[in-house]
């Protein structure tokens, strides 16, 4: 390590100590003059070490408050790691735990990128438990969540799935976590509805102009798991079942399905679902262990006969009668 740097070093361990300390208090302990302390202060400044001028007979240099420690040299993309990792990690640790570890990690960032990613935790919102999956762009992330934060819109350029690009206008509600991809849900220029988009089909994300207000009682995270459950699938299937929303849309997987009440049938809801294939969707629905009816597709009532077929050969056979199992649909 070079002198100069060492002494930058000192000079942040000094400052580290709290109070302020007069420009000649620091040349003495340094051993350097005025002139260069002012420089090795300028160094630490453009590290985005808080160093704050304190102006006046008894001034010099002092630290922010609350800083005791030099900042992360992280990078966004690092940073948004650490930070995200605190936030989800909800089987391993506890949640005062994770608050106090984020807050610290939080304190001692650079002003600039901890402006940014308190957009993105203020505005985060998560409908299950964050896994692996795709990442968006760092920049966009950050740029979505502090419009999101402050009302303004973006302008984005958006890769849909099947390959055509547009450029667009969003009033950002929120940004929304599922099942291992992020989310953001607004208003889209293109159609003047909400809609939700894959934040890593976004190639890019500019601030515009002007501002936007959200409606009351959104929920980005509700709106971005009913927009999945409505992308168009292969089979649509409509079933009848004889609970309350509360009984059954706790059983469902997030994102996949809608739970509606049926107007004048009392004690009956409807669950309506798209799928790629049926041939999970007569086990989902015995897991609801209530009664259903099935409403469409017809191809599903096989698919379910087909399942108690299967599960009375089971048992059949494990109380030593010999059934023929029945033939899978």
């Amino acid at each position: 390590m070079t002198r100069p740097t060492a002494r930058v070093l000192a000079l942040l361990e000094i400052l580290q100590g709290g109070g302020t300390r007069t420009v000649a208090e620091l040349a003495g302990r340094l051993e350097v003059d005025e002139r260069t302390v002012r420089r090795y202060a300028a160094h630490l400044i453009d590290l985005d070490v808080p160093v704050r001028t304190v102006r006046g007979r008894y001034g010099g240099y002092r630290l922010a408050p609350g800083f005791r420690m030099p900042p992360l040299m992280l990078t966004d993309d690092e940073a948004l790691a650490v930070l995200l990792g605190l936030v989800t990690g909800q089987a391993a640790t506890s949640a005062v735990a994770r608050e106090s570890a984020t807050a610290k990690v939080r304190r001692v960032l650079p002003e600039a990128l901890g402006r940014k990613l308190d957009a993105l935790l203020e505005t985060l919102d998560f409908t299950t438990p964050a896994k692996a999956g795709t990442s968006p762009e760092t920049a966009v992330l950050l740029t979505l969540a502090e419009a999101a934060r402050d009302r303004r819109p973006v302008a984005v350029a958006y890769t849909a799935w099947d390959g055509r690009r547009s450029e667009r206008t969003v009033h950002p509600y929120g940004i929304v976590a599922h099942s291992g991809r992020w989310y953001v849900t607004g208003e889209d220029s293109a159609s003047g509805e909400v809609r939700t988009f894959r934040l890593d089909r976004i190639a890019s994300a500019t601030p515009a102009a002007g501002s936007f207000t959200v409606p009351d009682g959104f929920d980005p995270g509700e709106r971005v798991l009913a927009g999945l459950a409505e992308v168009p699938r292969p089979h649509d299937v409509s079933v009848r079942v004889r609970a309350s929303a509360e009984q059954v849309r706790p059983r469902l997987p997030a994102g996949i399905a809608t739970v509606t009440a049926i107007p004048g049938d009392d004690g009956w809801v409807r669950v309506r679902l798209r799928a790629e294939r049926l041939d999970w969707v007569p086990a989902l629905l015995a897991s609801l262990d209530r009664p259903f009816a099935i409403e469409t597709p017809d191809a599903l009532r096989d698919q379910v006969r087909s399942l108690a077929g299967r599960l009375t050969a089971w048992t059949a056979a494990d109380s030593g009668e010999i059934v023929e199992e029945p033939e899978r649909r």
